[in-house]
C-alpha cells in the first residue's frame, strides 16, 4: 500500500502520501505577494513567502485534490490557473457552485462521507472564527482520511478549537492531527484560527496521536510564528510538529 508522508508545501498546501495515492490538499500555489493582504487594504502582500520548489514538482504524481474551503489562501487564482482539470477534486457542498463554474471536470461535493480508490474520506465541520464573522466568512470543513493499513488522518482545516473539534476527535481516533495554527486575526480584530493555546489543547486531547502544526508564517494576518508556537508546547510538555515549508513528515 506504501508509506504515509506528509509534505508541507506551503502555508495549508500539503502533499500527502496515502494509501498508494498522492492527494494535493488546499492548493495555494502563486508567487510571494501574488494575492491581496488580509491586513492593509487594496495591496498584494500575501503570501508572504515563496514556495520553496517550482509547481511542477508539486503536481508530479497527484491522483486527487481536495479543498476545505475556497479562501483565497487556500485555493488562490494561481491554483485555478495551473492544476489539471480532470482530476478528482473533493470538496464541501458550500463551494460547489463555485467550483461548476469553474474549468474543473471532476469536481466531487462530500456532503458527509465518500470512497475513494480505497480511502474513506469523512468530511467534518467547524468554525472559521466566532459566531459574528462566521456569515462573513463562510462555510469551512476539515476531512478524516482513513484506509486498510495506513494511519487515520484528521485535517482540521481552518477551525478554531471546540467542542466539534473535540468531538472529531473522540469519533475518528485519529493517528495523525493536522491542525492550522497560525492565529490569524480578522479585520484586525477577531481571532479566527487556533493560536498556540489552542493548539496545545488539541495536543491534550490526542496524546498519542502525532501533532502537526500548519498554516504558519506565510500571510500577514497570521500572528503565531513557529518559534512561539514551539515555545508555548515546550513549556506546556506536548509534543508539536511545527515543519518547515518543503519537508516531509513520514509516518
Amino acid at each position: 500500500m506504501g508509506n504515509t508522508s506528509i509534505q508541507l508545501i506551503r502555508n495549508a498546501t500539503l502533499k500527502i502520501n496515502y494509501a498508494g495515492k498522492t492527494l494535493l490538499i488546499d492548493p495555494m500555489l502563486g508567487e510571494k505577494h501574488s494575492i491581496r493582504s488580509f491586513v492593509v487594504p487594496d495591496q498584494n502582500l500575501n503570501p508572504t513567502v515563496d514556495l520553496t520548489m517550482p509547481v511542477s514538482d508539486i503536481l508530479e504524481g497527484l491522483d486527487a485534490i481536495f479543498l476545505t474551503h475556497a479562501h483565497p489562501d487556500h485555493f488562490d487564482p494561481a491554483a485555478m490557473e495551473m492544476l489539471p482539470k480532470n482530476l478528482p477534486f473533493f470538496a464541501q457542498p458550500f463551494d460547489a457552485k463555485m467550483l461548476a463554474d469553474s474549468p474543473f471536470e471532476n469536481v466531487k461535493v462530500i456532503e458527509d462521507s465518500t470512497e475513494f480508490e480505497g480511502i474513506t474520506i469523512h468530511r467534518t465541520g467547524g468554525k472559521h472564527g466566532p459566531e459574528h464573522v462566521l456569515e462573513a466568512l463562510g462555510q469551512v470543513s476539515g476531512f478524516v482520511l482513513q484506509a486498510e493499513g495506513a494511519p487515520t488522518i484528521y485535517i482540521i482545516g481552518d477551525c478554531l478549537w471546540d467542542a466539534e473539534i473535540e468531538g472529531n476527535i473522540e469519533k475518528y481516533n485519529p493517528e495523525v492531527i493536522v491542525m492550522n495554527a497560525g492565529g490569524a486575526v480578522f479585520m484586525g480584530a477577531d481571532r479566527i484560527l487556533m493560536d498556540e493555546e489552542e493548539a496545545i489543547k488539541v495536543a491534550k486531547k490526542a496524546p498519542n496521536a502525532t501533532k502537526i502544526a500548519v498554516h504558519i508564517a506565510s500571510l500577514d494576518h497570521c500572528q503565531v510564528s513557529r518559534t512561539s508556537l514551539a515555545e508555548k508546547a515546550q513549556q506546556a510538555a506536548v509534543e508539536l510538529l511545527i515543519p518547515q515549508d518543503g519537508s516531509i513528515i513520514e509516518l
